[in-house]
């Protein structure tokens, strides 16, 4: 029996790595299409680039692992199935449920893994990946100077040149306009030809000029535009300097988004609800307070009596007919004032309760994905397994097309519970879980077919009655029972 379950173990130890692995690669591959013009041009290193692709591959385990666990238990009993080992284990007393064991116990030791990366490691990883990435989009790309192209990415320096040798630093016709002053070009250098050269450590750019000027126009702000006085200096040869240190990435502190609902724990993410829930209530208190500030006087008159000179007088049908004609125009300008400031904020403390209630429920969706992910490998595997067993169909084929519907089926059922849940159409719990709620039945169903070898998941019984059912429309007799 134990060389049956290490049998079994080891069918599916190596699917799954393979599977989990080119998961991985293709969720990988997407996001560096999605950034690849964030990332290109900017002259990184090949270890800053390494660092992003690993932080960012963690941050895709909850995807690719319970793809991996639903394609690798498919891959397995399609295997055992379709070699017919499962008929020679339940021919030697082995159920199919016996044989399902060892790897039930395996994925539970999975789905343990899952809730531990879920609330110690991703969190770690979104935090570095989410700084990584934000410190990369937001610098500036790298020293690319062309040919004929005013180059402006250096702050107070535009830069030309006419020509670029094949040698690669000779330049010819250059052109450097100094706006450190900010006034504008006035302080303009060309020359007939040069050497453009970067220091070895890349942060100061050197240029040696020939044969040019210099064109100097100072200004007082005050001065007469006509008797503004120019310096022109010639040269044979001069060198300039230009910091480059702001192209180079500067790496932000990450304290600055560990507050992010995707960056905390569990125990981090209840306690940001506690906080979040009590602002949100006072806010509510508080919006209820003005109200009551501004419906006070209206609270206090009398529906049936109304006092006039000192003396109760029944209302009129028409309300503003209880005033002089000279004030009704004044005391209606005051009232659709009053409701208008009323409508306006009440419309402001409504979409700002909104705000604070979408935030609360991103940080009570968070909480929830933590045991979303490891319940996710659980119930995909018992509709891997069962379902390869009745398809009886191993390799890449039938199974990465079975477990790729099913998993999309999952993963768009989740996007949909998460996004309603956002929207407060459904509570977080409802949410999160609704594709766990709608799958369970159907692994249930799977694995019970499977275990009694049930026909109602067998294709070709089903062929077999669809089949009789047309012979009976025709009123053709089946031939030989059929």
């Amino acid at each position: 029996m134990k060389k049956i379950y290490w049998f079994v173990i080891k069918s599916f130890i190596g699917p799954m790595v393979l599977t989990f692995f080119i998961a991985l690669f293709i969720l990988l591959m997407q996001f560096l299409w999605k950034y690849v013009d964030d990332i290109v041009g900017k002259g990184f290193e090949w270890f800053t680039i390494q660092e992003l692709m690993f932080y960012a591959s963690a941050t895709f385990v909850p995807l690719a692992l319970p793809l991996a666990v639903l394609l690798a238990s498919l891959m397995t009993f399609g295997n055992l199935g379709e070699h017919y080992e499962l008929v020679a284990m339940k021919a030697a007393g082995i159920s199919f449920r016996k044989a399902m064991l060892p790897l039930v116990v395996f994925v539970v030791f999975i789905s343990g893994f899952a809730l531990y990366f879920s609330n110690y490691v991703l969190p770690i990883a979104n935090l570095k990946y989410g700084t990584l990435l934000f410190d990369i989009r937001e610098k500036k790309p790298a020293l690319n100077i062309n040919e004929g192209v005013f180059y402006s990415e250096l702050t107070n320096y535009v830069i030309r040149f006419g020509k670029k040798e094949s040698d690669g630093t000779t330049i010819r016709n250059v052109m450097i306009a100094d706006h450190t002053e900010e006034m504008g070009n006035i302080n303009v250098t060309v020359a007939e030809s040069g050497k453009m050269e970067t220091t070895p450590n890349k942060r100061t750019l050197i240029f040696t000029l020939h044969n040019g000027y210099n064109y100097y126009e100072p200004s007082s702000g005050r001065q007469d535009e006509i008797r503004r006085p120019m310096q022109r200096t010639k040269f044979e040869e001069e060198v300039r300097r230009i910091d480059l240190s702001e192209l180079d990435m500067i790496r932000s502190k990450e304290d600055l988004f560990k507050d992010n609902y995707q960056m905390q724990n569990l125990s981090q993410l209840e306690s940001q609800q506690d906080s979040l829930q009590m602002k949100y209530d006072e806010r509510q208190k508080e919006a209820g307070k003005y109200f009551m500030r501004n419906f006070f006087f209206y609270s206090l008159v009398d529906t049936n009596l109304f006092v006039k000179d000192k003396t109760p007088a029944k209302l009129k049908d028409d309300f503003i007919s209880n005033f002089p004609i000279n004030d009704q125009k004044k005391y209606v300008d005051i009232a659709l004032n009053s409701a208008r400031g009323v409508s306006q904020q009440t419309e402001f403390i409504q979409k700002e309760l909104d705000v604070k209630r979408e935030i609360i429920a991103r940080y009570n969706i968070e909480w929830h994905r933590k045991f979303t992910l490891s319940i996710a490998c659980l119930i995909l595997f018992f509709i891997g397994a069962p379902l390869g067993a009745i398809i009886r169909k191993g390799g890449l084929g039938l199974p990465v097309v079975f477990s790729t519907l099913f998993f999309i089926i999952y993963h768009v059922i989740s996007m949909t519970g998460e996004k309603f849940a956002r929207e407060g159409v459904l509570s977080a719990a409802q949410g999160m879980w609704i594709a766990s709620w709608i799958f369970l039945p159907v692994g249930i169903l799977l694995t019970y077919s499977a275990t009694t070898d049930s026909k109602i998941l067998n294709l070709e019984w089903w062929q077999v009655i669809l089949k009789k059912i047309l012979l009976k429309r025709k009123n053709i007799k089946p031939k030989n029972g059929n």
